[in-house]
C-alpha cells in the first residue's frame, strides 16, 4: 500500500478571519469566510492558514490569548445569530459606522459583547429543544476546559476585565470556598460565557467543514507559551514557574541577536516541564487535541523552545541576564503521538500506517532565529525524528549571498516556505524599505525590475522545491505597509487591525494564483476542478482604486 505524505506539494494563503469584510468591524464566520473558501478552491489552493482562534486580553494580539482552548466571540457571525433565531434583523438595523479597512477594537468590543448579550438572552428565552440539546451536548463533551474558561471570563467581566493576578487573593488563589461561592453568585454569567464558546465552535466547525468539503485544509496556529492573564495559567499554577505567591518566578524571551542588543523580554511564565512529564503530558496532549479540532494542521510558533529556551528571571533588568534550559523535546511528542494513536483520529487527520506505525502529527515548526551551531542540530534532529517542516521566509532571502538558506536553491522539500508571515511586512512594503543593495540582488535573482515585486515573491515561492509554498493575502493584493498585519515588539493598534475590502478577492487574481499553481505542480487533483480552470489570464488589470488606496 503507497503511503500518503503528510505534506505533498500544495500551496496557500493565509488570512486571519479578523481582516475577512463585513459590515460588523471586524471579520467573523459569516458569508465572508464562505466566499474566501469558494475563492480559494477557485484559485487551486489547498490551504487556508490563520492566527490563534483564542479570546484576545490586553492590546488584542491572538498571541496573548485568554485561554489556550476557547474561541474568540468576536468572530461570532451576527448573520447566522439571526439566522438561528438568536437575534432579530431589527437587532442589527442601526450597526455603528465602523471603518472597513481596519479593526477599532475600542469601539467595537463593547458593541459586540452588547450584541452577543442580547442573543443569549433571546437563546434563554425561545432556543428550541434541539438547540438546548446542542449546547448542553457541548457543555459535557468540553467541560474539561470549559468550566475553567467559563469561570474565568465570567470572573473577568465582572472585574472589568483586569488580570486575574489583581484580583482578591481567595479568588486568585482558588480557595474552594471562594471558588464555589463565584459559582453560585455567576451562575448566569457562566451559563453565558459557555454559550458564546458552543456558538464559537458550532460557527467555525461549519466553516472548516465547508473547506474541508472542497479540499482545503486549515492551517491553524498554536503559541508555544501562554499569556500569564491566561486561563490556563490561573487553573494550573503548578504547571507554571510561579512562586507561592503566584508570582512568575521564570519567564520566556530571547537573548541578544542582531535585532536587540538587550535580547527581548517576552514575560510568559515558563513551563514546569519536570512536572508536566510526571502528569504524562496530559495539559498538552489536550491543548493538541483542541488544536486538531479546529485544524488540520497546526504549525506551532517558537517550536525552537521544545529543543532549547531563554529562561529569564522575572526581576531580570534584561534578557540578556537569561541562559538557554532544555525543553521536553521528543519525550513530549511521543506522548501526544500515543495518545492520538489511542484515539480515534478525526477525518482530517492521518491513519496509523500500516505494520504498526503510529499517526503522524501534521505540524509545522516555526524554528527561524539565530541558532549556535549545536542548537541548530538539535532542533533539527528533532525535526527529522516526527517529521516536521521547518520554515524559510523569501523576504529574508536576499540580503547575502547565493548560498542564504532561505533563497529558492537552497531549499528542501520537507520545508514551508512564505513569501512573508504575519509578523513581517508586507512585500511591496519590505521592497519600499529594502537596501540598494537587497534591491539590486533581487532583481537580479528573480530577473525582475521590481514593478509587481508581490507577485514576483509569489512565483518564486510557489516554483521552491519545498512541498508547502503560502503567501499572505496582503501580497496577493499587492499592498504596502498599511496592510501589514503585526510589527514585533510593538503592542496596540495598528497591530492586528487590517482588513480588506469586500470584493478584493475575484475571479482575475484567482486565475492568475491557479496559473501559478498549476505551472508549479501544486494542484490537488483529488480536488473538485476550479471554476477559473479554463481561464488564461496571466496579468491582472489596472488596480482598482481601493486597492490602490490601501496600497498607498
Amino acid at each position: 500500500m503507497e503511503l500518503t505524505l503528510k505534506f505533498p506539494r500544495r500551496s496557500g494563503v493565509l488570512l486571519h478571519p479578523t481582516s475577512l469584510p463585513g459590515p460588523y468591524g471586524i471579520g467573523d464566520l459569516g458569508d465572508a469566510a464562505y466566499r474566501l473558501v469558494d475563492w480559494l478552491a477557485e484559485a487551486g489552493q489547498s490551504y487556508w492558514q490563520i492566527l490563534p482562534l483564542s479570546p484576545t486580553g490586553y492590546g488584542d494580539s491572538p498571541y496573548q490569548g485568554l485561554s489556550a482552548f476557547a474561541g474568540n466571540p468576536m468572530l461570532i457571525s451576527p448573520d447566522k445569530l439571526v439566522e438561528l433565531g438568536h437575534l432579530d434583523s431589527r437587532d442589527l438595523a442601526n450597526v455603528p459606522a465602523f471603518p472597513h479597512e481596519q479593526v477599532d477594537f475600542g469601539w467595537l468590543i463593547p458593541w459586540k459583547f452588547a450584541l452577543l448579550k442580547r442573543a443569549y438572552e433571546n437563546f434563554k428565552a425561545r432556543a428550541m429543544d434541539d438547540q438546548r440539546a446542542a449546547f448542553e451536548t457541548f457543555s459535557t463533551a468540553q467541560a474539561l476546559w470549559l468550566e475553567d474558561a467559563a469561570l474565568f471570563l465570567a470572573l473577568k467581566e465582572t472585574h472589568n476585565r483586569s488580570a486575574w493576578y489583581d484580583w482578591e487573593p481567595e479568588i486568585r488563589a482558588r480557595q474552594p470556598e471562594a471558588i464555589a461561592k463565584a459559582k453560585r453568585t455567576l451562575a448566569d454569567e457562566i451559563a453565558r460565557q459557555k454559550y458564546l464558546q458552543w456558538i464559537f465552535y458550532e460557527q467555525w466547525l461549519a466553516v472548516k467543514a465547508y473547506a474541508n468539503a472542497q479540499e482545503i485544509d486549515i492551517i491553524g496556529d498554536l503559541p508555544i507559551y501562554v499569556a500569564r492573564d491566561c486561563c490556563d495559567v490561573w487553573a494550573n499554577p503548578h504547571l507554571f514557574a510561579l512562586d507561592a505567591d503566584l508570582n512568575p518566578e521564570l519567564v520566556s524571551g530571547v537573548p541578544p541577536d542582531y535585532f536587540s542588543v538587550d535580547g527581548q523580554f517576552w514575560g510568559h511564565p515558563l513551563y514546569r516541564w519536570d512536572v508536566m512529564a510526571k502528569e504524562g503530558y496530559k495539559w498538552w496532549i489536550e491543548r493538541f487535541k483542541s488544536a486538531f479540532t479546529l485544524s488540520d494542521v497546526v504549525r506551532i510558533d517558537h517550536f525552537r523552545a521544545f529543543y532549547n529556551y531563554w529562561e529569564i528571571p522575572a526581576d531580570a533588568k534584561s534578557a540578556r541576564e537569561g541562559h538557554w534550559k532544555f525543553g521536553a523535546g521528543g519525550k513530549l511528542f511521543d506522548a501526544v503521538r500515543a495518545a492520538f494513536d489511542d484515539d480515534a483520529p478525526s477525518p482530517k487527520t492521518p491513519k496509523p500506517r500500516e505494520g504498526g506505525e503510529r499517526v503522524s502529527l501534521r505540524i509545522i515548526a516555526e524554528d527561524l532565529g539565530d541558532f549556535d551551531k549545536k542548537s541548530r542540530a538539535g532542533l533539527d534532529a528533532l525535526l527529522k525524528e516526527f517529521e516536521f517542516p521547518g520554515m524559510k521566509i523569501l523576504q529574508f532571502a536576499f540580503g547575502g549571498t547565493a548560498e542564504a538558506a532561505f533563497l529558492p536553491h537552497n531549499h528542501v522539500r520537507e520545508c514551508v516556505v512564505y513569501t512573508g508571515t504575519h509578523d513581517n511586512d508586507t512585500a511591496v512594503g519590505w521592497w519600499n524599505s529594502a537596501t540598494e543593495s537587497e534591491k539590486h540582488f533581487t532583481r537580479q535573482y528573480l530577473n525582475t525590475d521590481g514593478h509587481d515585486i508581490a507577485w514576483d515573491l509569489i512565483r518564486a515561492t510557489w516554483a521552491s522545491v519545498a512541498n508547502t509554498a503560502m503567501t499572505t493575502m496582503q501580497d496577493i493584493l499587492r499592498l504596502g505597509n498599511k496592510a501589514r498585519m503585526n510589527l514585533p515588539g510593538t503592542s496596540g493598534p495598528p497591530n492586528w487591525c487590517w482588513r480588506m475590502f469586500a470584493g478584493a478577492t475575484n475571479d482575475e487574481n484567482a486565475a492568475r494564483l491557479l496559473e501559478l499553481t498549476q505551472i508549479y505542480g501544486r494542484l490537488n487533483l483529488d480536488a473538485a476542478e476550479p471554476n477559473a480552470a479554463e481561464s488564461n489570464a496571466t496579468e491582472p488589470n489596472a488596480m482598482k482604486p481601493k486597492e490602490a488606496e490601501q496600497n498607498a
